[in-house]
């Protein structure tokens, strides 16, 4: 029998030494992929049988065998598939990156033989076992060959290669583990079932170790949807995202055409615990024809959809050489496109048939939405407005957009007020007058839905307004308007005498009658609002914030108005100018500057 030993061809040392160390980041790698390439053995065989009836000799019971031997620190993948002879050994294994897989991925790609699954594309994988090991044994037989074949290398650019005496077909890899505790976990029980389970759990065929069968063949998204129940999704949901609720909604994707692939998405009742720290990723899990690739492919899911889990399946995504690394390409463009379509359409779904459903996801996860309209000066407005849902004084119960505009009239504008609650809302003096004239406002008690307002700008061509604006009006009445002008005109002294006390506090004080029956209010002028001041502030610490350009408008027609005339050129002026000022501040959420001064000159004007 013929024995030889060589040197690697391809200028190896180098090629097998930056293998070893460089391309596979991660030492886990090399079982999935030694996996892998058992599969593609079976499915080769399974292949040829198509036109050879002899080949299996009725040996057709497809396994992949995994043991350890602790006393020897060897592994050992044992499979039952094609082999090969004397001359594809030192072909495809003393070349590296010359994939048999490639080659007969091409023939079965013009042979049309749709059922059997490739992995394999480099033909570099058997290589990553070089990363735990000193040695590599393998040992081969092929149908086509008389004799096995034996090779072993320990990677230091040289291999033996020989004839043996061999009766079954199939190989069988033995990795003699290199010395240390980071290598002693690869000869443990639990260990190898938690790599397959992990990378390998729904490779085609099953993988045993001693007499379990410790993969599950074939995963829940390629079965037959007919087949599932919620209970089903459920399950499967818990124990791979690790989350003790079910899922408030799967999404279930088998798509075909130009870009095929199956997608399984979640999304969850609550947001993950880890949401709010930096150790938080979104992603989806990636597969490649049932392997395992990659935990959280953030490509595949937008920012806004962050809490989404699920993981998609793809045969044809490119992969770099080790399969850790996605390829940038315009497939996987397509894909995430086309989720973000689905889960859109999946929600409106929800909001429009099962109201309920909705809130309870919006409760949870509608920050992320409007973080998505705001995200790039609303570039997503178009795809996601429909989503939005806000309060609404109609019947102080969660309103779309649409649904508000249809229920406007006449009206030109999307009235909003930002505010602390709902109840600190209703007692407010213009909401009664609004309520009055039948006029709708939705109510945002999310510090962030004002800047989701603003990003939008509009909804169907009407304008957002705030009902805190400074160009907002109760009504177009002009004569009232008019009158209200003649009375500033006639009081202008008073009005600049205000403005000199408050000076550094407001810009302007004016006289309006959009203010309902409140004596004074305060008016934001400009694009920043009362209330994204405030937020701003907490988000600084109240540290070189930005102020909103603050108006005080006083009702000229109150009783204070007659009082403020009447004390003009006394102490008393002063004094309510400061209660109107600071009523104004109170009604707004805003804290008093100086309580103590407040309470004493509100005491002096009551005596």
């Amino acid at each position: 029998m013929k024995k030889e030993e060589k040197i690697f061809k391809a200028e190896t040392k180098e090629l097998l030494n930056l293998m070893i160390h460089s391309i596979y980041t991660n030492k886990e790698i090399f079982l999935r992929e030694l996996i892998s390439n058992a599969n593609d053995a079976i499915d080769k065989l399974k292949f040829k049988s198509l036109t050879d009836t002899d080949i299996l000799k009725g040996n057709d019971k497809f396994r992949i065998d995994i043991s350890v031997d602790k006393d020897n620190r060897t592994l050992t993948i044992t499979d039952n598939g094609i082999g090969m002879t004397y001359e594809e050994v030192d072909d495809n294994i003393g070349t590296i990156a010359k994939s048999g897989s490639k080659l007969f991925k091409e023939q079965l790609e013009e042979a049309k033989k749709g059922d059997i699954d490739i992995i394999g594309q480099f033909g570099v994988g058997f290589y990553s076992g070089f990363i735990v090991v000193d040695k590599i044994t393998l040992e081969t037989k092929s149908p086509y060959s008389e004799n096995g074949v034996k090779w072993i290398s320990s990677g230091d650019g040289n291999y033996e290669i020989e004839e043996i005496t061999k009766q079954d077909r199939g190989t069988k890899i033995t990795l003699h583990l290199k010395d240390g505790d980071e290598y002693n976990e690869f000869l443990e029980d639990w260990k190898i079932k938690d790599l397959v389970k992990r990378y390998s759990n729904y490779i085609r065929y099953e993988i045993y170790f001693g007499d379990e069968v410790i993969n599950s063949t074939k995963p829940i998204w390629k079965k037959d949807k007919k087949e599932l129940k919620d209970e089903d999704y459920n399950e499967f949901y818990k124990a791979t995202f690790h989350d003790w609720n079910d899922p408030l909604l799967h999404i279930n994707l088998k798509v075909q055409g130009n870009i095929e692939y199956n997608a399984l998405l979640f999304i969850p009742k609550k947001l993950p615990f880890d949401y709010y720290t930096k150790n938080f990723k979104r992603g989806l899990q990636l597969y490649t024809k049932n392997v395992f690739i990659m935990e959280k492919c953030e490509d595949l899911i937008p920012e806004y959809f962050n809490f989404i889990s699920g993981l998609v399946d793809c045969d044809s995504l490119s992969l770099n050489i080790s399969r850790e690394i996605l390829q940038q390409d315009a497939e996987l463009q397509v894909i995430s496109k086309n989720l973000e379509k689905k889960i859109i359409s999946e929600l409106e779904k929800i909001l429009k048939n099962d109201r309920e459903k909705y809130i309870e996801f919006w409760k949870e996860f509608g920050g992320s939405i409007k973080a998505g309209v705001q995200d790039m000066f609303g570039m997503n407005k178009e795809k996601l407005q429909d989503l939005l849902i806000f309060v609404s004084s109609y019947d102080n119960k969660y309103t779309t957009l649409k649904e508000y505009v249809d229920r406007m009239g006449e009206n030109k504008e999307i009235l909003y007020i930002p505010a602390e609650s709902i109840e600190a809302v209703k007692a407010l003096p213009k909401m009664e007058k609004l309520k009055e004239q039948g006029r709708e406002v939705l109510i945002l008690t999310d510090k962030i839905d004002e800047f989701t307002l603003m990003a939008m700008r509009d909804y169907s061509g009407k304008e957002f307004k705030s009902i805190n604006s400074s160009d907002f009006k109760l009504s177009d009445d002009k004569e009232k308007e008019e009158e209200v002008k003649k009375i500033a005109d006639e009081n202008k002294t008073l009005i600049e005498k205000a403005k000199k006390i408050l000076k550094g506090k407001v810009s302007e004080v004016e006289l309006s009658n959009n203010i309902g029956n409140s004596a004074s209010s305060l008016l934001a002028k400009g694009g920043l609002s009362l209330e994204m001041e405030k937020t701003l502030s907490e988000m600084t610490n109240g540290n070189d914030a930005p102020k909103a350009e603050k108006i005080l408008a006083i009702n000229p027609e109150h009783v204070l108005f007659d009082k403020l005339k009447a004390a003009e050129g006394t102490d008393n002026f002063n004094k309510l100018v400061d209660v109107l000022y600071n009523q104004a501040l109170l009604l707004e959420g805003f804290n008093i500057e100086n309580p103590v001064e407040f309470i004493k000159n509100l005491n002096d004007l009551i005596k």
